[in-house]
């Protein structure tokens, strides 16, 4: 007897991204059977911040439980998924999901706020999360976005190439930050990488326009002098630092 699956629901996502997704719930229907529950899509494949070809899918896969099993199973798909944009799933369980809202706050409102689950249940929409969960994990990661800038900068002695990637990475990083921020002030968020930050910098009295640059520069690769990289970096500090003070004084 052939087994039958549900076919995944894909008419709510753009249709660039509905062959890969559709072969990947497949395939993880066959080698995670019933211990898979949903699979959701989530990020920027749901935005105007994707770029075909260049941008990657992201999804969270739920399972009923997580053993060598269904590692294996995901694993068994890593270089399929990469040929496809697709990154490798994020697995989790409903019980695991439960008991990191107080930690992971910041990446749950985020998963809220940008998500499509095409398969099973969807895990965000009822999740709940405290203000004072959120507001010290904000203070949390910039603190230590703070200590990676300086300590970047110090490990790449004068290659502006690897503090380049020292900002990318940041650019990036700051956006769920600053809408996590918005959303403490009660504040709408904005899905897009660059209306997040503008609002942010709005709402906190921080230019963040160097942080959006620099973000960019994944995609557009420019030709970069010493200081050009050398001020982005100057102005990214600075502005990081403003929202450090800003979330270390912000009163719930």
């Amino acid at each position: 007897m052939v087994d039958t699956y549900p076919a995944p629901r894909l008419d709510e996502v753009r249709e660039t991204i509905r062959d890969p997704l559709r072969t990947l719930v497949q395939q993880l229907q066959t080698r995670l059977g019933e211990n898979l529950r949903s699979v959701t899509v989530v990020g920027s494949a749901l935005t105007d911040d994707f770029r075909p070809g260049a941008s990657d899918i992201n999804t969270v896969v739920l399972l009923d439980r997580h053993d060598l099993g269904a590692l294996n199973a995901v694993a068994s798909l890593a270089r399929s998924l990469n040929r496809q944009r697709l990154s490798l799933p994020m697995l989790m369980t409903p019980l695991y999901i439960e008991r990191s809202r107080d930690v992971f706050g910041m990446e749950f409102l985020d998963f809220q706020l940008t998500h499509q689950t095409v398969l099973g249940e969807d895990p965000f929409a009822a999740i709940h999360v405290e203000k004072p969960d959120v507001r010290l994990q904000c203070e949390r990661e910039l603190k230590a976005m703070l200590v990676r800038l300086r300590q970047g900068y110090v490990a790449a002695a004068g290659d502006k190439g690897l503090v380049q990637d020292v900002l990318i990475s940041t650019g990036k990083s700051l956006t769920p930050l600053t809408r996590a921020m918005l959303w403490l002030h009660g504040i709408e968020r904005p899905r897009t990488m660059d209306a997040a930050l503008k609002k942010a910098a709005a709402e906190f009295h921080v230019d963040l326009d160097a942080a959006i640059a620099a973000e960019r520069w994944r995609y557009t690769k420019p030709r970069l002098t010493q200081n050009d990289v050398q001020s982005t970096f100057a102005a990214i500090l600075d502005a990081v630092d403003r929202l450090t003070t800003t979330i270390d004084e912000m009163k719930l």
